[in-house]
């Protein structure tokens, strides 16, 4: 896998791109207080988008593909919600956050497609695991309360 790989996949592109707007406009925006909060919570989540896709890209198996999407989907979603409280703040302007807003929107359905897509055509189905299921077992619970115990028994060796 190389990087070029990544330069085809049109959402990736349009997810790091998206990351960069706001790193250079939304960010510079934002008062000094916010230097560990805010801030810190839109770089990241702004890159967890693109770097998420990446992942799952370089999985064989498309379920793991379609898990790292939904994880880049939640990103994004957490990335539009810290952008509208910065709006609500007035720390960025209307124009930009409908600007950042459409692009959101627009990502998300590139990755919605992306995600029909890879389930559609199911790649990495034939490699070898991929039909390998793990279950858990259920858990057993007790709801009865833990009793200390000021005994200390002797064990023998």
């Amino acid at each position: 896998m190389s990087i070029d790989g990544l330069m085809r996949l049109k959402v990736w592109v349009r997810a790091k791109d998206f990351a960069l707007k706001i790193y250079k406009q939304a960010l510079s925006s934002l008062p000094p207080e916010e230097k560990w909060n805010l801030n810190q919570q839109l770089r990241r989540s702004s890159l967890s988008i693109s770097a998420n896709i990446a992942e799952g890209y370089g999985r064989f198996y498309y379920q793991d593909n379609v898990r790292f999407c939904y994880i880049a989907r939640g990103s994004l979603e957490e990335t539009l919600s810290h952008l509208t409280f910065a709006l609500e703040m007035n720390y960025i302007s209307v124009e930009l956050y409908k600007e950042l807003e459409n692009e959101g929107e627009e990502i998300d359905k590139m990755l919605n497609g992306y995600i029909g897509f890879l389930k559609k055509s199911k790649q990495g189905a034939n490699e070898p695991g991929a039909n390998l299921v793990v279950h858990e077992g259920t858990a057993v619970y007790s709801t009865e309360p833990f009793k200390y115990s000021n005994d200390i028994e002797e064990t023998t060796l």
